[in-house]
């Protein structure tokens, strides 16, 4: 199926989810949803979006995030944003493998929504130089313009990493964000930016691969 009707396809599953038909049912890879979009990236309850502490264990457990594009960048790829992960630099600055693999996948949503935003969050600095601002020179390097990238160096934690992200989401009207990391991060990173903007906007996530 060529790209363009998979992302028509996904923008009709995700509004019959809207209008509650099926709700609750689709997930990442279903019969419903052509392969390679994902409507919600994993998200089988839809009061995940909103989460409460009793409930992330709960919601933690029934998603399979995947390395899937998620249908809310596609639907909307103007103020959905891509949120990059930092990950601990060498001492010397450099980036480390994990954040290189979070970054490639970052940069391939980035080439096929040309129109999105990207924010790089994090801090801990090694040589003068934080995760943000390593990051954002990889991307920029890669070819990304410059006006599409926010650095957040200041956080110094996954749950530091949403709620002064979340900042930049409010100051700009962002209304979706799809979380970029690796592993089991990207599952507790997604909740954990879910509590943070309060139900305010859906956040989903994308597992980086190498």
């Amino acid at each position: 199926m060529a790209r363009t009707q998979i992302r028509l396809a996904a923008v009709a599953a995700t509004a019959a989810l809207a209008l509650g038909v099926g709700a609750g049912t689709a997930s990442a890879g279903s019969a419903e949803i052509p392969s390679g979009v994902a409507l919600y990236n994993g998200l089988t309850m839809l009061g995940c979006q909103n989460v409460d502490p009793s409930m992330l264990q709960v919601c933690g457990g029934l998603e399979a995030l995947t390395s899937d594009d998620p249908a809310v960048l596609t639907v909307n790829p103007f103020t959905t944003d891509i949120v990059i992960l930092g990950a601990g630099l060498f001492p010397d600055g450099g980036i480390r493998p994990v954040l290189d693999e979070r970054l490639r996948t970052g940069f391939r949503l980035a080439q096929e929504y040309p129109t999105a935003r990207i924010i790089v969050t994090g801090g801990v600095p090694q040589n003068g130089r934080t995760e943000a601002r390593a990051m954002g020179d990889w991307l920029r390097g890669a070819g990304v313009a410059p006006w599409r990238i926010t650095e957040e160096g200041n956080s110094n934690s996954t749950v530091q990493n949403a709620q002064f992200t979340d900042r930049i989401f409010r100051e700009r009207g962002t209304t979706g964000a799809v979380v970029v990391s690796t592993g089991d991060h990207v599952q507790r990173a997604v909740l954990n930016f879910r509590q943070a903007v309060d139900g305010r906007i859906p956040v989903t996530g994308v597992v980086a691969r190498g």
